[in-house]
């Protein structure tokens, strides 16, 4: 008799665990390829969406409008898949990557600004400025490339000791944020190479993300830790008060003012968070694409729209929208 009261205690806990989990308040969804995609982008006000995927190539979809407005078909001829995609915080430009190649994209005109190859390392992230010029890479060998497309510029930033997993460029790309293996986040200067701040970890970092204004960074690693950092003083500002461990967040995104922050997981979960004290909002678990075994999504983007609402992009082909209670 007692095992059996503790086993139902223990459901009973675990029931009230997964209600205070996640919201099942989706306001809105969007279908835009059933079939799933490798790449997902978000505009800054979760209108746009830029995906990707081996059978339809890249299409550009208004999300407001519910329609396409542009396909764009293959990023090169050899039809590579594209594994990462940004659209530039004015919503003007993208950029899209292979693990060899990146593509950049006049969002207003629908067309390819360009072409350019990558010799010496596997890209795994990017980032592009809102004039369509100034792009960065996080790179397999070690380095944060960034590149000024205009004048043909390139800085290696080798501060890193082992593979760069994520960064994130500045609206006016002169300041670069890279996170990596080697457990360490960096915030530099594009323009010399000068590291501004260095915020370390205990674990390999898997995401970085810069307010558009350069109030604050935030770095997340492998682990438990993912703190919110005051770029005026180089300190934590906040330690987000996470429910579940080991995160590996794949996405974050602040609001425009700073205060809230977004976060996507491999594992479907979306979050918000309170940038002051580091509390939890609202959380939600994502539709699952059906085709895969199992059934599962990879949260590619996230955005705060006009209304407050949360958007999310994942590799389902599915936006959705989110609100919290």
């Amino acid at each position: 008799m007692r095992q059996f009261v503790r086993s139902i205690c223990l459901f009973l806990t675990l029931l009230a665990l997964s209600g205070c989990f996640h919201s099942t308040h989706e306001a809105q969804r969007w279908t835009l390829d059933p079939d799933g995609v490798t790449s997902f982008s978000l505009s800054r006000d979760g209108r746009f969406a830029l995906i990707a995927s081996t059978s339809n190539g890249i299409d550009l979809w208004d999300l407001v409008e519910n329609k396409k407005l542009a396909e764009f078909g293959d990023q090169d001829p050899d039809k590579n898949t594209v594994i990462a995609s940004q659209i530039s915080d004015n919503n003007r430009y993208a950029i899209t990557a292979t693990s060899q190649n990146f593509a950049v994209w006049d969002l207003a005109w629908g067309q390819a600004e360009g072409l350019w190859s990558i010799s010496d390392g596997i890209i795994r992230d990017v980032d592009i400025s809102n004039n369509g010029e100034k792009v960065l890479l996080a790179l397999s060998n070690g380095k944060a490339l960034f590149v000024d497309l205009g004048t043909g510029r390139r800085l290696e930033f080798l501060a890193h000791q082992d593979k760069v997993n994520s960064v994130s460029l500045a609206p006016n790309g002169k300041f670069a944020m890279s996170g990596g293996n080697d457990h360490n986040a960096f915030f530099w200067s594009t323009e010399t190479g000068q590291i501004l701040n260095e915020f370390p970890h205990e674990h390999r970092i898997t995401r970085v993300e810069l307010h558009r204004t350069g109030k604050f960074a935030f770095s997340a690693d492998g682990d438990d830790t993912a703190i919110i950092w005051d770029l005026s003083t180089g300190e934590p500002k906040t330690e987000l008060n996470m429910f579940h461990r080991h995160p590996n967040f794949s996405t974050a995104r602040f609001s425009d003012d700073g205060t809230k922050l977004v976060t996507g997981t491999p594992g479907r979960r979306v979050e918000f968070w309170d940038v002051e004290s580091g509390d939890n909002l609202g959380r939600w678990l994502t539709e699952e694409q059906q085709n895969t075994r199992p059934p599962s999504a990879v949260v590619y983007d996230v955005a705060i729209d006009p209304t407050g609402r949360v958007i999310s992009g994942t590799s389902a082909g599915i936006a959705q929208a989110w609100i919290a209670e």
